[in-house]
C-alpha cells in the first residue's frame, strides 16, 4: 500500500490523532478495534522518539455564533450542548490519552489546522511529517490531509486508524483521493517505516 518515500526523521514526525471522542467514537461501530490499532500506533510513535499530537472538535459560548449561511453552524446549534467544550461528549477517549509532552489543541471546523495553532507548534517542534488517524475519513482527516498538503508537510495517513459511518466513502478516498496529497499506509507498515529513519 506504501509508495516507496524516503525514511522519517526523529524527532520530525508526529502522529496526529483526530477526534477520538466520546460523542465521535460513539458513531463508529469498530471502534474498540480501532483504538486498539490507534494505541498501538501512538505507543510505537512515542517509543521511537516521535511527537504525538491530539486535535478535539469543542466549542466555548462565544464560538457557537455562526453566521447563518454556515451548515457546521446549523448541525453544531442543533448539537445542543453536545459539542461544548465543558461536555464530558468532547473529552479525549480515555484509552488513547494524552500524556504530558503531547501537542492538544481544540478546534471550532472541521480541519485541524484552520482555527488552531496546530501548524505553529508543530513548527517549533520541527516536525515535518504527520501521521494522520481520525474520526470520521470523509471529515477532519479529509480536511485535515489537504490542509497538511498545502502546508507542505510530508503526510501519511494511517488506514487503520480512521473510521468512517459511510465504509465506501471511507475506502474511496483511501483508494482514490489520499493517494493524491498522502502516502496510505496500515499499522502493520508503520515500524517498518519508523525504523528506517
Amino acid at each position: 500500500m506504501t509508495e516507496q518515500m524516503p525514511p522519517l526523521e526523529r524527532p520530525h514526525t508526529a502522529l496526529l490523532v483526530m477526534d477520538y471522542q466520546a460523542a465521535i467514537v460513539a458513531r463508529v461501530p469498530e471502534a474498540d478495534e480501532l483504538l486498539e490499532r490507534t494505541r498501538a500506533a501512538i505507543d510505537l510513535v512515542r517509543d521511537w522518539g516521535g511527537q504525538v499530537g491530539y486535535v478535539r472538535v469543542a466549542f466555548e459560548d462565544e464560538d457557537f455564533d455562526f453566521p447563518e449561511s454556515s451548515r457546521m453552524g446549523m448541525s453544531v446549534r442543533d448539537s445542543g450542548r453536545a459539542f461544548h467544550a465543558d461536555s464530558p461528549t468532547t473529552a479525549i477517549d480515555e484509552r488513547v490519552a494524552p500524556a504530558a509532552g503531547d501537542v492538544v489543541v481544540r478546534k471550532t471546523r472541521v480541519g485541524a489546522f484552520s482555527t488552531t495553532d496546530l501548524h505553529d507548534q508543530l513548527q517549533d517542534l520541527g516536525v515535518d511529517t504527520i501521521v494522520v488517524a481520525g474520526i470520521s475519513t470523509s471529515g477532519v482527516v479529509l480536511s485535515s490531509v489537504i490542509e497538511a498538503h498545502d502546508l507542505d508537510y510530508r503526510v501519511f495517513v494511517l488506514a487503520d486508524g480512521c473510521a468512517d459511518t459511510d465504509p465506501e466513502v471511507h475506502a474511496f478516498l483511501l483508494e482514490k483521493i489520499f493517494p493524491r496529497r498522502a502516502a496510505v499506509i496500515t499499522l502493520a507498515e508503520l515500524p517498518g517505516l519508523l525504523s528506517q529513519g
